[in-house]
């Protein structure tokens, strides 16, 4: 929120950590401080265990000039000043924002600005984000940053290493101490930028002094560092912090405690899928997509559109590329904007509320014994839960996990059954028209199936997982206003990135039929989708699309639910196949920016078996035992 006030642009925020994982960048709003304002993803330490950490660490290891805004959440004044400390070391300019100063307030917290300033030497803004209240004072502090006088001296063993190593380091953005520092707390990461500058001899006397000193200390250097960082925080603490610290009362810590519940807990999950399903069902499905399809587009702009191509175009080819059975309006834009548009907005709204409200953070911790039967950890089920909005962004975030295993594993599960938002509403508003069972069925199956194949990919994908430590925010009540802008926002996001490739499918369709090939993709795949799927013929253009972008694919299988051309069993099937189809295009795309070309050609095959076995499996299931649905 400070970014987006920095700028006076908008970036989605979250009350959960982890939502950012990519650098933004924007120019400042306010003319007489002409700065890029550069959005880094947040960090526990300078000294990474993560891509996200060690993307912040690098930039300030190779950008010049700049000044550090440096965001501490003021009730947890603790670990923000362990940051703090890090990047005074660094000798940057800095300045500290105390965010939350109304919560730490209600809970008992006094914090004394005027002696954090005098400590330090550094501006200090005390704010309250989400109501922009502080931020004023941001830019005025921009234009006179110094660095801090602020100095404390670690151990004897550990003063001697840095002075060991001082001579030796090359020059860089940061202070040569703080290098030291990193180097003897064992940071690897560091290592590509230090044979950069310096030869194999330098490197190796480094790593001689580093190994020399490790020796004085019992424990891990790091540790111990650490360990001193923050008994000199405690110290200032005594200073700058006062009051007692009280837990919060009433109806929200009683929420928060019954969120993450063993029992209790699962009953709210159960509770919110059940109204998400309602709102967007409902709501979305029944009333605004039978607005949209049949009052908007089927009473008044189809039809005109039709009229004015016909009148307008004398060619016939024109006409049907435009308003034909594989028109550009009559069915890129009619699903686009008719079928999906309506649906995702009320996923949009109802995924913004959970977000704001600090729920899907609880989500992590309820799943965390789940997540533990696949060998990860509730840590994963952020990008998960990231997901059902989009798994091009939730594949990014996976750089927030420690360990290769974990971002494979993730990434797989992601492609293979976390739906997208806009899938995900469609097949909400698919579903709302039939029985209960094909709802629980469909739920129980993709589980059963994201669990079977996470765990085996948990015993096949050598490696260790990483521990898991979640800081849970407050519960709070969203503020609608930016639950609407959110939403305004992935609207528009949507429109932007759905569009063009429904466009783009379209065209591939409208290309298939006229040329013939769509027959003799049907007659090549009926063995699979009519004698293996046990689905009609006309579902191969489903799949078709389905490879551009799965949402496009279900809308395909709505609008032939809808038509009636489905029984309840094939929409099951249909569901199933779809739901664990191949990622759109850019999730692909996505896959291989992160884990490779390699690997995600490993995955989009993998998930392409499972999907087809499964929906195989299933009508084979439903046909033997002779069950309707």
């Amino acid at each position: 929120m400070i970014f987006n006030y920095l700028t006076g642009t908008y970036r989605v925020v979250s009350n959960y950590p982890g939502t950012t994982v990519e650098v933004s960048s924007g120019a400042a709003k306010d003319n007489a401080f002409p700065f890029t304002i550069l959005d880094t993803p947040g960090v526990n330490n300078l000294i990474p265990n993560s891509e996200d950490e060690k993307v912040t660490r690098d930039i300030l290891l190779s950008e010049t000039d700049y000044r550090v805004i440096n965001v501490l959440d003021a009730k947890n004044l603790r670990r923000g000043l362990l940051i703090a400390l890090q990047l005074i070391e660094m000798g940057l300019p800095v300045i500290l924002i105390l965010n939350m100063m109304d919560e730490a307030k209600s809970r008992g917290i006094e914090i004394n600005l005027k002696a954090i300033k005098e400590v330090f030497g550094l501006p200090v803004v005390a704010a309250v984000a989400t109501r922009k209240k502080g931020l004023e004072h941001l830019f005025p502090a921009l234009k006179d940053c110094p660095k801090s006088t602020f100095s404390f001296q670690y151990s004897e063993a550990i003063e001697g290493g840095i002075a060991s190593l001082l001579p030796l380091l090359p020059p860089a953005p940061i202070s040569g101490r703080s290098l030291a520092l990193m180097l003897l707390a064992g940071d690897e990461t560091l290592r590509p930028w230090l044979e950069e500058r310096l030869k194999t001899p330098e490197m190796e006397q480094i790593e001689a002094i580093c190994s020399q000193y490790r020796k004085a200390y019992p424990e891990s250097l790091s540790y111990r560092i650490n360990i001193e960082r923050l008994e000199k925080i405690d110290q200032l603490l005594l200073r700058i912090q006062s009051g007692e610290r009280v837990s919060v009362q009433g109806w929200g810590r009683r929420l928060g405690e019954w969120s993450t519940h063993r029992f209790i807990g699962f009953v709210w999950m159960l509770l919110a899928l059940f109204l998400s399903y309602e709102f967007i069902g409902v709501l979305g499905a029944d009333l605004a997509v039978g607005f949209m399809e049949e009052t908007v587009f089927g009473g008044y702009i189809n039809p005109f559109l039709i009229r004015l191509v016909k009148a307008v175009i004398p060619f016939g080819i024109v006409q049907e590329l435009l308003v034909g059975p594989y028109g550009i309006f009559t069915m890129a834009l009619t699903y686009a904007l008719a079928l999906i548009l309506p649906i995702v907005g009320f996923f949009f709204l109802i995924f913004g509320f959970m977000e704001d409200s600090g729920y899907l953070p609880r989500l992590a911790v309820m799943s965390n014994r789940i997540f533990k039967i696949m060998g990860l950890n509730g840590k994963a089920v952020l990008p998960m839960i990231l997901g059902l909005g989009c798994d091009t962004m939730a594949t990014m975030t996976t750089r927030i996990l420690e360990t290769r295993k974990d971002k494979i594993i993730v990434t797989l599960l992601l492609a293979l059954g976390v739906p997208c938002s806009a899938q995900l509403a469609v097949i909400f508003g698919m579903l709302s028209g039939f029985s209960p069972w094909i709802v629980i069925s469909w739920a129980a199956i993709i589980a059963g199936v994201i669990l079977l194949v996470g765990f085996l990919a948990g015993k096949l994908i050598p490696g260790e997982s990483a521990s898991f430590i979640l800081e849970l925010p407050p519960l709070r009540w969203p503020q609608m206003k930016n639950i609407l802008i959110k939403t305004l926002s992935r609207i528009e996001w949507y429109l932007q990135e759905a569009v063009p490739l429904f466009i783009l499918g379209t065209l591939v369709l409208f290309v298939l039929d006229k040329s013939g090939a769509m027959a003799s993709l049907e007659l090549w795949a009926r063995p699979l989708v009519v004698s293996w799927l046990g689905l009609p013929a006309e579902s191969t253009s489903s799949f078709i699309i389905g490879f551009l972008r799965r949402d496009y694919g279900a809308a395909g299988f709505f609008a032939m639910a809808q038509k009636g051309l489905l029984t309840p069993n094939q929409v099951l099937v249909a569901l199933v196949t779809i739901t664990l189809f191949v990622p759109c295009i850019a999730n692909f795309f996505v896959i291989i920016k992160e884990r490779g070309w390699k690997m995600a050609l490993i995955i989009s095959g993998v998930v392409i078996f499972i999907a087809l076995l499964m929906g195989g499996v299933v009508d084979w299931g439903l046909k033997t035992f002779s069950i309707t649905l």
